[in-house]
């Protein structure tokens, strides 16, 4: 749920105005909500209660109550059941606006949150997954590693569901909702062969994890850990991909946790970097397959290569990986052969085919024109580019990590190398005029004619021709804050738009012919680390990668956003019109298919 105010000093709301409770219920239901209503009172609820006696619908009432109704806000509900203190962690840092962090940094990031926050965690009590001789397989690990963390916070407070554990039990400062004895719910748990049983074949007599019930995927790992034999039993979950892209997110992360289990080829290795999205709720399987592959691709190629057919079903799916050093500046070179520039954390700058990821290293020094030939930072060695805005194969603008913009050009062309010198000696000098003008963003464009896009700290747009000599840029303040992420695209109908970030989290829209928009098209509570627009059979597609990890595309005519989950937080982007995203991040390159199509649909 959004962030709001909390209940710190509102009255208690009336009961007869929520959602209807049976009549056992009310009596705990008010004392629970008045509890989550008075802000001085306890920080820690315990919902206490035998199997089936209501504790989690009494939550989930809580919750349903709070949709839609001023001054009591849930800022997230974290289901523990199967859930160690890293998982807990991820969903908890994804629901906080945070996106998926370790253990450690979300208790950072928790501490220095400013808002009042109001927790709900049912099933504690059911926490715990892997190894039953692993700390990770019981809850106590959970409330001891990050729960008690928490509530130490003076700013958060939480409702918890335990059982009829002592879970928590000796925390000072404690109300209690006890909902006493229940129906009697069973407490067994079914064996591996029950649960096994239960799973459909296919024509090949092979699981068809698809079409297996839900209880059955989510606790069959912890089955088969608990069996005799296990070892056997595990492997042939592990070996399956049906079972990978279908099974328990949760439960596979803390079993290949444990180095002492043995597993195919790599897989260790690309769950890990695929765990944090794929334990997030993604019911679509073909997206978990999508997320599974990409992680595989470059790294397990057997692996990938039994993911990829169900991967193609999804709306994206990884075509190519090139791992290699961090990659810090992209940009797609004008032109219809389809290639790439791109720079990575030493400053190395290559060419790459779009459709294989194929590179080549580009050679070059940058070129200065006579008046900042003497700058520290015209030596070729301590360029560092962090955005770059290609004029072709041979030439382009680099933005420095200095915040210097610098011409680079290849081959000797007197021409290329005034033009491009003329636009970082423009912006040089207006820089020493004042703070406002420093260079905080450039961005390139476009498939047709190539521009760049220039952003300042005064939140000012500069578009520059790098087709024609150009005298002066068309100019506009778009922003309130300094600008850190821009892009351009001509369309079919001879428009020329510009996208550009602000510090503040907005996105702005500028068709350089007439005012901006006067709203951002988009405004998050994050910062945009990079744009990339293209004009695509779909009509003019903005890809804008954010802070908290979250990829998105906005099809500018309709509006529409899709969210495209990635592994890593992106660093630099860049888009093809025939729907190839090439992603740069911390581990390299990958290009991703988008299917035009498929994207809007749903």
């Amino acid at each position: 749920m959004t962030a709001g105010t909390t209940a710190a000093t509102t009255a208690t709301p009336d009961i007869t105005a929520w959602p209807p409770l049976d009549e056992n219920k009310r009596s705990p239901g008010q004392r629970l909500l008045h509890w989550a209503a008075d802000g001085e009172g306890p920080r820690l609820c315990l919902v206490r209660g035998a199997g089936g006696s209501g504790k989690s619908a009494l939550l989930a009432w809580l919750l349903a109550g709070t949709v839609g109704r001023p001054g009591l806000t849930i800022h997230a509900t974290v289901p523990s059941e199967g859930l160690t203190t890293e998982t807990f962690a991820w969903e908890l840092g994804r629901q906080l606006g945070y996106g998926a962090l370790s253990p450690g940094r979300l208790l950072d990031r928790v501490g220095a949150d400013e808002r009042p926050l109001l927790l709900l965690v049912p099933d504690l009590h059911r926490a715990g997954a892997g190894p039953a001789d692993l700390p990770s397989a019981a809850p106590e690990t959970l409330v001891a590693e990050l729960l008690e963390p928490l509530l130490a916070l003076p700013h958060l407070r939480a409702a918890v569901e335990v059982g009829t554990s002592e879970l928590l039990a000796t925390h000072s400062g404690t109300a209690v909702v006890d909902l006493g004895e229940g129906v009697g719910r069973g407490t067994g748990r079914a064996s591996y062969a029950d649960l096994a049983a239960a799973v459909p074949r296919t024509a090949g007599d092979r699981p068809d994890w698809s079409r297996a019930p839900a209880p059955v995927r989510r606790r069959i790992l912890d089955a088969a850990l608990r069996a005799d034999g296990q070892e056997v039993s595990v492997r042939g979950l592990l070996t399956d991909p049906g079972f990978l892209v279908h099974g328990s997110a949760a439960a596979l992360t803390a079993t290949l946790a444990d180095e002492r289990i043995p597993v195919p080829g790599r897989l260790r290795e690309v769950w890990r970097r695929a765990a944090p999205e794929l334990t997030a709720y993604h019911a679509d399987s073909a997206e978990r397959a999508a997320l599974l592959h990409a992680a595989a691709i470059g790294t397990d190629p057997d692996l990938a290569e039994y993911l990829r057919p169900l991967a193609a079903q999804h709306w994206w799916s990884a075509e190519w990986a090139r791992p290699a050093l961090p990659v810090t500046a992209l940009a797609l070179i004008p032109g219809e052969e389809r290639q790439l520039m791109a720079s990575d954390a030493t400053g190395r700058l290559r060419t790459y085919d779009v459709e294989g990821g194929a590179g080549a290293p580009l050679t070059a020094s940058p070129r200065l024109s006579e008046e900042s030939a003497d700058s520290p930072s015209a030596h070729p060695y301590a360029v560092r580019p962090r955005s770059l805005a290609p004029r072709d194969a041979r030439s382009a603008l680099l933005l420095d990590g200095s915040d210097a913009l610098l011409p680079l050009v290849t081959e000797d062309d007197p021409t290329t190398a005034f033009a491009l010198g003329r636009i970082a000696e423009h912006h040089g000098a207006a820089a020493l005029t004042g703070e406002e003008s420093l260079v905080t963003a450039l961005g390139g464009g476009s498939d047709r004619s190539p521009y760049a896009v220039v952003g300042d700290r005064g939140g000012s747009v500069h578009v520059w021709s790098l087709g024609e000599y150009q005298d002066v840029p068309r100019s506009h303040r778009v922003h309130e804050q300094p600008v850190t992420a821009a892009a351009c695209v001509d369309t079919a109908d001879g428009l020329t738009l510009t996208f550009s970030a602000g510090a503040d989290g907005s996105v702005r829209l500028w068709e350089i012919s007439a005012e901006p928009m006067p709203v951002p098209v988009q405004q998050r509570p994050h910062r945009t680390t990079a744009l990339a627009a293209a004009d695509t059979s779909a009509g003019p597609v903005l890809a804008a990668a954010w802070s908290d990890g979250e990829l998105h595309l906005w099809h500018v005519l309709s509006g529409r956003v899709r969210v495209l989950p990635w592994l890593r937080r992106c660093d630099a982007l860049a888009l093809t019109p025939e729907g190839l995203l090439v992603i740069g991040d911390s581990e390299g390159l990958c290009g991703v298919r988008l299917r035009w199509d498929a994207l809007w649909e749903g």
